[in-house]
């Protein structure tokens, strides 16, 4: 699912006068999670992860390269998320 996509479904959904103020509700919403993902914190199950440095191969030569530490957002859906499915 696109963002367009995403905004086209909470304005059907919610009714909202226009997709402009539905696309800007939808940023805030974005920004709020990624503040708070920046700030170290959590907001529901959303929270930083660590991946540790590690060998990778260049898939094009075979030849053996350092891919470099980095930090990913997690998420971990709730009991009644995963019943859902």
């Amino acid at each position: 699912m696109t963002k367009a996509d995403f905004i086209n479904a909470v304005h059907d959904a919610t009714g909202a006068a226009s997709k402009k103020d539905t696309a800007a509700s939808v940023q805030a919403v974005f920004d709020a999670l990624s503040g708070a993902i920046q700030a170290g914190g959590r907001f529901g199950t959303f929270k930083v992860k660590e991946r540790a440095s590690r060998q990778g191969r260049n898939p094009k030569t075979g030849t053996a390269i350092e891919i470099a530490a980095s930090k990913t957002v997690g998420f971990k859906p709730s009991a009644n998320f995963k019943d859902a499915l």
